[in-house]
């Protein structure tokens, strides 16, 4: 039988899962999606050839309802989609912090609830997407919120208890290396090069490491060691690293990022 799937949110994260799943091979018809304004209903509509409907009548269709909404307007949305959905839909939630237990008292009892976090390279295919199960959701559901994920980058299953960290490292990651990335185009810059070059060469650089880390299965650590040679560029930057303290940054700001996702899963603004 045909699954019905609906995006209910169709911002940025919502749309790059929507044109995942078609390019996956999803047809139009199986797809529903919901938005507030009218003319992005249209736009969608046209892009992508799927139904606009509202929230009420995707949860009355659709077999696997997609919540890409953002956190502080999810409690919202659950009030209006909770007289309409049946237990034996399947809830995915695309929202930070939010656990399935916030999902779970206010649908019926035993709705199957999977948490996924994923993160902006979904839009061009490169995401991580960390996914946790409810305690209603079974290895069924776990497969199917992989089907809609696995099209926009690579997912990964973790208990629950690590979101939080998985928030830290893959949801906030990117912002990371963007900021890496400026702070050398600038270094690049005050060593004499046009902005354009110093961007294009940190740019490249990051793709080719980044390839090389997933591709060639070695430690970063022996990877870092076979550019590092005796009294050499690489070490003396190193060096400089080290001893301002840049590791130990890293680590603390992982720790604050880890802390603030606990404390919007508790509702602190």
């Amino acid at each position: 039988m045909t699954q019905k799937v609906a995006v209910l949110g169709t911002g940025k994260i919502g749309e790059a899962l929507l044109s995942g799943m078609i390019r996956a091979g999803w047809a139009p018809g199986e797809l529903l999606v919901t938005t507030r304004r009218a003319d992005r209903a249209a736009a969608l509509r046209e892009r992508y050839g799927v139904a606009c409907v509202t929230n009420a009548e995707a949860a009355k269709t659709a077999d696997t309802l997609i919540l890409a909404v953002k956190p502080q307007d999810m409690s919202a949305l659950l009030d209006e989609l909770a007289p309409h959905v049946p237990a034996d839909r399947l809830v995915i939630s695309a929202a930070a912090g939010v656990p399935t237990a916030f999902f779970e008292e206010r649908l019926a009892e035993g709705t199957p609830v999977v948490r996924v976090m994923p993160n902006t390279p979904v839009l061009v295919d490169e995401g991580m997407s960390v996914i946790s199960a409810g305690s209603h959701a079974t290895e069924e559901h776990l497969r199917r919120a992989e089907e809609i994920f696995n099209p926009v980058g690579k997912t990964l299953r973790v208990p629950e208890k690590h979101q939080d960290a998985a928030t830290a490292l893959s949801g906030s990651g990117p912002a990371y290396f963007y900021y890496l990335v400026e702070a050398m185009t600038d270094a690049g810059i005050l060593l004499g090069l046009p902005r354009s070059q110093a961007h294009d060469l940190i740019v490249q650089s990051a793709i080719g490491a980044a390839v090389m880390l997933r591709d060639s299965g070695e430690h970063p650590v022996k990877l870092r060691e076979a550019v590092t040679s005796p009294a050499g560029t690489t070490i003396s930057a190193i060096r400089e690293l080290e001893s301002h303290g840049v590791r130990a940054a890293l680590l603390a700001a992982l720790e604050a990022a880890r802390d603030r996702s606990r404390e919007l899963a508790e509702g602190k603004s």
